[in-house]
């Protein structure tokens, strides 16, 4: 009676722990807690010596451990322990036969394994794992004591068993479940990015733009440690890096980094047989070019960029994984390289109009040039004949001491009237002095100073910029004298009123000044002449060269002019000129230099000031010379509306400042310059635009 209840107690109590780890297992998705806390239930429950888990391999041979109780079943894991499916061991009988087996004393059990990790068992117990009609693994139950297990400890741990492998087979669903939603998931990221690069290459024209952009969706995207591409040289010898991700990108191109043409790398190859090359594993790719910036290379995709049958480079993928590429990142990245070979011929192929274009602008400039240069040396001529023959006749009445005061006087002046138009003439055909380089200007100063320069009043003109093109590349000093003609001819014209704008012209990178002015207009016929230099209809006081000069400049600046008019409906002109931004920097930290700025309120003083401010450094802008501070440094515009410059400066040398002051200009009059320089400025400078421009000047 007491062993037939013992028996049943027993069963019971194998039942409750049973149950209470299929409950526990059940709750698991993660395949690997699974297996690891499956093993740690069964030992703790059933206070057996050891358990593990065996599932088979994809082939089908092979019982591998993925989970064991302990040091013991961390060692074997680490060591690839497998059981031959069949063979010689209880795992695999059970597994083959899909049948549970008892050793009671395992030294007498024929197929057991002896183990040399587990060498306190005496008794196990191998069950199988079995879904439907189909064996996936199975499970081993140890113990230290002989005849340990009983046939109602299979009934029970069976139980167990069949839960854990519906456990196991749910967690592999829920795996390859999130495998393909995290598969649908990087798809849809990588068509994203794909989308994107062939949105971006069919806005986006200029190569030093659209290739950075590119590597960094590339490595944003899809996750890979380093993109790049390469661009094939004209000799078609070397592919030169045009684009890297990351430190090691920009380090590279500054290196000038290139690679041959050629089978002595994966992108050199690439580019000579035009074909996709990818290295699952670069430590045994042939022609993998070991590079010391990027050290951590394990998998490398190549990918040719070809217009038609032109090879024009490669994009070269790169990740810190063995076989990082999936057959969705191969198919996505070769149609994304597609596009950016459609886009990088494209922008060639526009280089290529565009330096045509330049090359006829600078025929019909050298044209226009040539002829103006011509009509310049007769009108000269014929302005200097006079004078020369005024000379001769004075030399002849000094030797016969005939001399004529009266008519000497009215000589000289003649002289005088004749040396004066023709440094008009010099003016207004090359300035006064000229840059060596164009650069960021901006455009509301350009206006404001040419129109304070031609005495047009601030409610003369309407002026109305977008932000978005507030700054031109140009030369400060030239463009201020364009635009000065335009305002003098419009003056000349007998306007009233001028409406000025600057917006985003239809052509990429390029801003549209109007100038429009409601005076007498023009007529079709002198339209035809108005760009011939020395022409006039305003008698021969005028020159006729504001818009040659005009013409010149803008077409120095790679730009364009044009001009419509009607008679009694006024005159439009536009200019097209490269559009620039200010790039942004900091300044230098606050110092207890103080700065006084003599300036009206205008878009460059204000920006002028609060970028200073900005860096903690102490100005003061007033236009009240009243009262005059202490500074280390003064500062004063040269083209006040408020006060003149000589009134200025008679101030600031009463104040005893001249000598700290320093005359910001747009644009320079050599001149004026000297002028200034005599009284005893300090120097005379053009205004800095940009942050970078202003850091500079600080220094």
């Amino acid at each position: 009676m007491s062993s037939s209840y013992d028996a049943l107690h027993r069963h019971a109590t194998l039942l409750k722990a049973a149950a209470r780890a299929a409950k526990a297992i059940t709750t698991i998705v993660d395949p690997h807690e699974l297996l690891q806390r499956t093993v740690d239930i069964i030992c703790d429950e059933f206070d057996f010596y050891y358990a593990g888990v065996f599932l088979i391999d994809p082939n089908g041979q092979w019982a591998v451990l993925s989970a064991g109780r302990g040091e013991a079943g961390r060692a074997m894991i680490a060591e690839g322990h497998k059981l031959v499916i069949g063979g010689n061991s209880m795992i695999g009988t059970s597994i083959q036969n899909r049948q549970g087996r008892i050793a009671l004393d395992v030294g007498i059990e024929a197929v057991f394994f002896k183990n040399p990790h587990l060498p306190h068992t005496r008794s196990e117990m191998a069950l199988p794992l079995v879904i439907g009609d189909e064996a996936i693994g199975a499970l081993t139950v140890q113990s230290e004591e002989e005849r340990a297990f009983h046939d109602e400890d299979i009934s029970a741990l069976q139980t167990m068993a069949d839960q854990l492998a519906i456990a196991i087979h749910n967690s592999q669903l829920h795996r390859e479940k999130q495998e393909l939603l995290r598969q649908a998931e990087r798809r849809g990221r990588l068509l994203q990015a794909a989308n994107r690069v062939g949105r971006e290459v069919t806005s986006i024209l200029e190569l030093d733009k659209l290739l950075p952009l590119t590597v960094d969706i590339i490595c944003e995207a899809y996750g890979f440690y380093y993109a790049g591409i390469f661009l094939v040289d004209d000799a078609n010898e070397w592919a030169v890096l045009r684009a890297g991700y990351g430190e090691a990108g920009k380090t590279m191109i500054g290196q000038g980094h290139r690679l041959k043409v050629g089978p002595g790398s994966m992108i050199g190859a690439c580019v000579a047989f035009g074909e996709a090359r990818i290295a699952l594993d670069v430590g045994e790719e042939r022609v993998h070019f070991k590079n010391p910036h990027l050290p951590h290379t394990r998998s490398e995709m190549a990918l040719p960029l070809k217009y038609g049958k032109e090879v024009l480079g490669a994009v070269t993928v790169q990740s810190v994984e063995e076989r990082a590429f999936s057959q969705d990142d191969i198919t996505t990245l070769m149609t994304m390289a597609e596009h950016l070979a459609v886009a990088i011929n494209n922008a060639r192929n526009i280089d290529a109009l565009k330096e045509a274009h330049a090359e006829v602008l600078r025929s019909k400039v050298f044209e226009a040039l040539t002829t103006a240069t011509t009509e310049a040396i007769h009108w000269i001529g014929n302005k200097t004949l006079p004078i020369s023959l005024t000379i001769a006749r004075l030399q002849e009445e000094i030797a016969e001491d005939t001399i004529d005061i009266e008519s000497l006087r009215e000589d000289l002046d003649m002289i005088n009237e004749s040396a004066r138009q023709i440094v008009q003439v010099k003016e207004q055909l090359i300035g006064a002095v000229r840059e060596q380089k164009p650069r960021p200007v901006l455009m509301a100063d350009a206006i404001r100073t040419a129109a304070i320069q031609r005495g047009l009043s601030p409610d003369m003109v309407a002026v109305d910029i977008n932000p978005a093109v507030a700054y031109a590349v140009a030369d400060s000093t030239q463009l201020v004298r364009a635009i000065g003609n335009l305002f003098r001819n419009a003056l000349e014209a007998d306007a009233r009123q001028l409406s000025v704008t600057c917006e985003p012209a239809e052509t990429r990178g390029m801003l549209k000044l109007t100038i429009q002015d409601n005076g007498t207009g023009m007529t079709p016929e002198v339209i035809e002449k108005a760009w011939s230099p020395f022409f006039s209809t305003k008698g021969s006081e005028h020159h006729g060269l504001g818009l040659p000069a005009a013409l010149h400049v803008v077409s120095q600046l790679q730009g364009h002019i044009s001009l419509v008019s009607n008679p009694g409906s006024g005159t439009t002109v536009e200019i097209t000129l490269p559009a620039a931004r200010a790039i942004g920097t900091s300044l230098e930290s606050a110092s207890s230099a103080s700065i006084f700025l003599v300036d009206d309120d205008d878009e460059w003083a204000r920006q002028f000031c609060a970028l200073l401010e900005a860096a903690g450094k102490k100005i003061t802008r007033q236009t009240d010379l009243s009262a005059i501070p202490k500074a280390s440094l003064v500062l004063v515009e040269e083209y006040c509306a408020f006060i003149s410059i000589d009134e200025v400066l008679k101030n600031l040398k009463n104040a005893k400042l001249l000598d700290k002051t320093i005359v910001l200009t747009a644009a320079i009059n050599a001149e004026r310059t000297t002028e200034f320089l005599r009284a005893g400025v300090s120097d005379v400078l053009l205004k800095p635009y940009t942050p970078e421009e202003i850091a500079e000047f600080l220094k």
